[in-house]
């Protein structure tokens, strides 16, 4: 970005609106040449077209900028005010003035749904509103009474709480520690330095000459960045000749590892994955995947990388030798084309946040609460991978009867979502939970389900009536409405390939269940059919006017 050109461009709109007595959004001016000239090669006023504004309204703004859709109309607001001032300063004449206008007329109605469509939105956008930020950068950190900055009440990723995080058995941890690869080699590289009496430069730092030797013998690709691991995880010591530690622990030493390959990271710029633009901005990557909790695919890691302006197009890229040397590391492991953080890196992490006196909370184990504990902890947002050993983990701990009493007791009188986990639980038992699903019969709001159940494994059950059939679609589908408002896009595609039929959906508003109405709304709104959606916002009227009345 040329910075000059842009903050001369800003300098004259505003003395331009006061000469007019015009109030000109400067601000938002800004941002538009800013973004023009990182991405699409405007240097100068002049070089502003009509291509140049759908452009930026419609692609990099929903790209890159994070703002709610009802902005839309400021930044628009913000072009017609730049449109006027390259006519009035004669970079543009009143041809091209009239041409941008009507692009800007046609733009205006599409930029909210662009703005709203999260399949536009950039790797940096989609992390960064993951995480809950509501800028992507921020002038300053709120400040708390006694003036030091509130990070709690700031809304910049970096300020974000971290989430819990679950963690894998110490012992697990530890033997895991023992076969890292570049723990590994650094173990073996210090013994060979012990067994050969080499010792180590006046610094602590390896020889050259045993570099060279080491290459060759202990066929390592980097013996200097291993011997730089080796002394700093403790793996030995270096006060006189070289000495093996081997009572240093493999924790502490991966402990002190995180801490020399992550937030060490910039200072060693292409020790770790050869490539300098990921290893100095390690940290943040590693940060992100704490956060996120989830496998980021490699396609999406470029794209940040590209957004973030770490690297220039024409320097050779290599992502996969990257990644494999991150897993050689025992930072991070591949899943398909997506990467993620071993139970390793997020233990390493958490300790490095800690002792940088950082908050970071750990999640309890599931598997060994009670059943309202553990249908809590899955609803407060538990990833897959935990919440699938979690489950497994507590059926083994109990019987299928007395796991299904459990959890039917827990969700008695409790919300749909709460309900329709238990019932998803009881759903994996077999024929041995009879007995305590047979006793859900007695529970009206269990009863449908119940008779699901049993019915679907082929024992004895009362018919379902017409009304527990409406009752468990609208409760099946209430028990979707979270991640409906998450994704309303896959919930439309699903109902379109498997949602109740219309005939259903119109008697639904019969149905007394206390998310009949906000279940019927959602079917208006995201139903593909337009039939089918009429019918259910009609639905929701009478089960409306049914609840007033």
């Amino acid at each position: 970005m040329s910075i000059e050109w842009v903050n001369q461009a800003v300098d004259d709109l505003r003395a331009w609106g006061r000469a007019s007595g015009l109030d000109v959004d400067a601000d938002e001016v800004r941002l538009l040449c800013d973004y023009a000239s990182d991405y699409l090669d405007v240097n100068e006023l002049g070089d502003f077209t009509p291509a140049t504004f759908e452009e930026l309204l419609l692609n990099i703004y929903p790209r890159k900028v994070i703002a709610p859709p009802e902005s839309a109309s400021e930044t628009i607001a913000a072009a017609r005010t730049l449109v006027d001032f390259l006519l009035a300063t004669e970079e543009i004449g009143g041809k091209m003035a009239a041409r941008m206008r009507a692009t800007l007329d046609r733009v205006e109605p599409e930029m909210p749904i662009a703005l709203a469509d999260t399949s536009r939105f950039g790797m940096a956008k989609s992390l960064f509103s993951a995480m809950g930020a509501d800028t992507l950068e921020q002038d300053g950190l709120p400040a708390t009474a006694g003036g030091e900055p509130d990070r709690e009440a700031c809304g910049c990723p970096g300020c974000t709480p971290y989430p819990p995080v679950r963690l894998a058995p110490i012992d697990t941890l530890a033997e895991t520690a023992l076969r890292v690869p570049l723990l590994t080699d650094a173990r073996r590289l210090a013994q060979w330095m012990l067994a050969g009496g080499r010792a180590p430069t006046v610094k602590g730092r390896l020889r050259v000459r045993d570099a060279a030797e080491a290459t060759a013998q202990l066929a390592v690709a980097d013996p200097a960045f291993l011997w730089d691991v080796a002394v700093r995880a403790g793996l030995v010591e270096t006060e006189g000749a070289a000495a093996f530690d081997g009572e240093a622990g493999p924790l502490e030493a991966w402990a002190r590892t995180v801490d020399l390959l992550v937030e060490g990271g910039a200072d060693r710029a292409g020790a770790v994955t050869g490539w300098e633009v990921l290893d100095g901005e390690l940290y943040g990557l590693c940060d992100m995947l704490y956060r996120l909790q989830v496998p980021v695919s490699l396609s999406l890691v470029t794209e940040y990388l590209e957004e973030i302006g770490l690297f220039e197009e024409e320097e050779d890229l290599d992502l996969d030798e990257a990644v494999r040397r991150l897993v050689y590391c025992g930072l991070a492991e591949r899943r398909d084309d997506a990467l993620a953080l071993t139970p390793l890196a997020v233990w390493g992490l958490r300790e490095l946040y800690l002792g940088m006196g950082i908050e970071a909370p750990e999640a309890p184990d599931l598997a060994g609460a009670d059943a309202p504990a553990l249908i809590e902890g899955l609803l407060s947002g538990v990833p897959p991978e935990a919440a699938e050993a979690d489950i497994e983990g507590w059926l083994e701990r109990r019987t299928p009867s007395g796991a299904a009493a459990e959890l039917f007791g827990a969700v008695s009188g409790a919300p749909a979502v709460a309900r329709g986990i238990a019932v998803t639980i009881v759903d994996r038992l077999g024929p041995e939970a009879e007995p305590a699903v047979r006793g859900a019969l007695e529970e009206a709001e269990l009863r449908p389900h119940a008779i699901h159940w049993l019915s679907t494994r082929g024992l004895a059950a009362p018919s379902l009536t017409e009304d527990e059939v409406l009752w468990m679609s609208v409760d099946m589908l209430a028990l979707a409405l979270p991640a409906a408002e998450d994704d309303p896009e896959a919930f439309a595609e699903n109902m379109a390939a498997s949602g109740p039929p219309a005939h259903v959906i119109e008697e639904m508003w019969r149905v007394d269940h206390p998310d009949v109405v906000e279940v019927l709304e959602l079917l208006g709104r995201s139903l593909q059919d337009p039939n089918v959606a009429k019918a259910a916002r009609k639905a929701a009227f009478k089960a409306r006017s049914r609840a007033i009345g």
